[in-house]
C-alpha cells in the first residue's frame, strides 16, 4: 500500500471564504451563527420559525477564462469550485503541461453531499407551483444531481480518472475523502480531489430540518449542559491527495500523510447515534494507522450540538481511548460554522489538517458549562497551543453511516 499525502487545501464556508480565512477565524473564535438571511417570498415565508443560520457573505463565484460550465453551476458548485481552484492552486499541481500532464489521466475526483443542488431542485419548485410557469430553466436537471460537482471539477481541469459523487448524509465528505485516500493506495489512481460541498438553507430544506425539531433557536453549543440542538451552515472544503513518493520528488509542500480512515454502519437507527457504530469506525481509523495511532492529539469533533449525539460522541472516544483520552484535545467546530451536512466533514478535516501545521487549536465556543456526561478535554472558547503529531475528524450521520479520518506528520 503505498503512503498518501496531503498537498492542497481549500475552503469556503461562514468564517471565510479561503481555507486561510476559515482557519484564522476558527482559531480567533469567530462566530459565523447569526440572524437567517433568505430570499423574501411572501407566499411561504410565514412557515420559517428558524431565527439563524451560519451563513456565507460576500461570496462572489469566479470562473476561469476557460470555465465552461459556470452557467451549469448551483450555489452547491460554485462553493466546491471555488475551493477546488484553492486547493489545486495551493498544491502547485499543473495538470496540462509540463512534468505534471500525465496527472490527468491518474487524478481521481471524488465529492460528498448530502443534499445536492437543492437551489436548484427548489427554485424550479416554486417556479411550477407558486407562480404557475409551465417549465423550469433548461438547465435545471445538470444543476441539481448530486454528481454535479465530481462532473464539474473534472472538466474544469481536464481531469480523466476516476470520478463521482457520494452521497451518505453528514459524512459524505468523509468518505469521499476516505475513498478517494483508497484509490491512491491501492495505485487505481496518483492524485485527487476529494472533498464535499453543501448549499442547504432554502426554505424548503429549512422547514423540512424545523420538522425533526433537532435545530437551536439560540446558538450550537456543543457539549454544554446548555446544548439544544445544531444550527445549519453551508460551505465546501477540498483537499488535494497524491502518491508520497510523487509529490516528496517534485517538492511539494507536505501538510501531512493520511493515514487513517475508519467507516461502519449503526444499522440501528435512522436518527438515534449509536455508541457501538461510532466506536467501530473510530478503531478502524486507528487501527490503520499502526503506530501513528499513539500520536493522535487533537480531534475534531462532529459536535451537532444536539443532545444525543454529543454524548454518544463522548462516551464512544472514551470506550475507544480509555484513559488516553485525557490527554487529546478535543473540540468542535460547528459551534462557529454550523453543520453544513455532507460538506461538514471537509471543512473540518481542513482546519484539523492547519492545527496540525500550525500548532493552533481551533476551540468550541459557547462551552461555559461542559455536560458531565461529555467529559473530554475541552478545547473551550479560545484557541490553545499544542504540538500534536496527528489529528482525527469524526463524522457520524444521520441512517447510521459513520466516517472518521486521521492525518499524521509526515516524517
Amino acid at each position: 500500500m503505498r503512503r498518501v499525502a496531503i498537498t492542497g487545501l481549500g475552503a469556503v464556508s461562514p468564517l471565510g471564504l479561503t481555507a486561510d480565512a476559515t482557519y484564522a477565524n476558527a482559531c480567533a473564535g469567530a462566530c459565523a451563527i447569526g440572524p437567517l438571511r433568505i430570499s423574501d417570498r411572501d407566499q411561504i415565508s410565514h412557515m420559517l420559525r428558524q431565527p439563524i443560520a451560519a451563513q456565507i457573505t460576500d461570496f462572489v463565484p469566479v470562473a476561469g477564462a476557460d470555465d465552461r460550465l459556470a452557467e451549469f453551476y448551483d450555489r452547491a458548485s460554485q462553493f466546491c469550485m471555488a475551493a477546488a481552484r484553492e486547493a489545486v492552486a495551493d498544491s502547485g499541481l499543473e495538470f496540462g503541461s509540463g512534468m505534471d500532464s500525465h496527472l490527468a489521466h491518474r487524478t481521481a475526483v471524488v465529492t460528498g453531499t448530502g443534499c445536492g443542488g437543492v437551489n436548484t431542485t427548489e427554485d424550479g419548485l416554486f417556479r411550477i407551483y407558486f407562480e404557475g410557469r409551465p417549465r423550469v430553466h433548461p438547465l435545471t436537471v445538470p444543476r441539481l444531481m448530486p454528481s454535479a460537482t465530481a462532473s464539474n471539477i473534472s472538466i474544469a481541469f481536464g481531469l480523466t480518472g476516476p470520478s463521482f459523487t457520494i452521497t451518505s448524509a453528514c459524512a459524505s465528505a468523509a468518505h469521499a475523502i476516505g475513498e478517494a485516500w483508497t484509490m491512491i493506495r491501492t495505485g487505481r489512481a496518483d492524485a485527487a480531489l476529494a472533498g464535499g460541498c453543501e448549499a442547504p438553507i432554502t426554505f424548503g430544506s429549512i422547514i423540512a430540518w424545523q420538522g425533526l425539531r433537532v435545530m437551536s433557536s439560540k446558538a450550537c453549543r456543543p457539549f454544554s449542559a446548555r446544548r439544544d440542538g445544531m444550527v445549519l451552515g453551508e460551505g465546501a472544503g477540498i483537499v488535494v491527495l497524491e502518491d508520497m513518493e510523487g509529490a516528496r520528488a517534485r517538492g511539494a509542500r507536505i501538510y501531512g500523510e493520511l493515514s487513517g480512515y475508519g467507516l461502519s454502519a449503526d444499522a440501528a437507527s435512522m436518527v438515534e447515534p449509536s455508541l457501538e457504530g461510532c466506536a467501530s469506525a473510530i478503531r478502524q481509523c486507528l487501527g490503520g494507522m499502526g503506530p501513528g495511532a499513539d500520536r493522535i492529539g487533537y480531534i475534531n469533533a462532529h459536535g451537532t450540538g444536539t443532545l444525543a449525539n454529543d454524548e454518544t460522541e463522548a462516551r464512544a472516544l472514551r470506550a475507544v481511548f480509555g484513559d488516553g483520552l485525557d490527554r487529546i484535545w478535543v473540540s468542535a467546530t460547528k459551534s462557529m460554522h454550523g453543520h453544513a451536512l455532507g460538506a461538514s466533514p471537509a471543512i473540518e478535516l481542513v482546519l484539523a489538517i492547519r492545527a496540525m501545521s500550525d500548532r493552533v487549536l481551533p476551540p468550541t465556543i459557547g462551552l461555559d458549562d461542559p455536560d458531565p456526561a461529555c467529559a473530554l478535554r475541552h478545547v473551550r472558547n479560545e484557541a490553545v497551543e499544542a504540538d500534536v503529531g496527528a489529528v482525527m475528524s469524526n463524522s457520524f450521520a444521520f441512517g447510521g453511516l459513520n466516517a472518521v479520518l486521521a492525518v499524521q506528520r509526515a516524517d
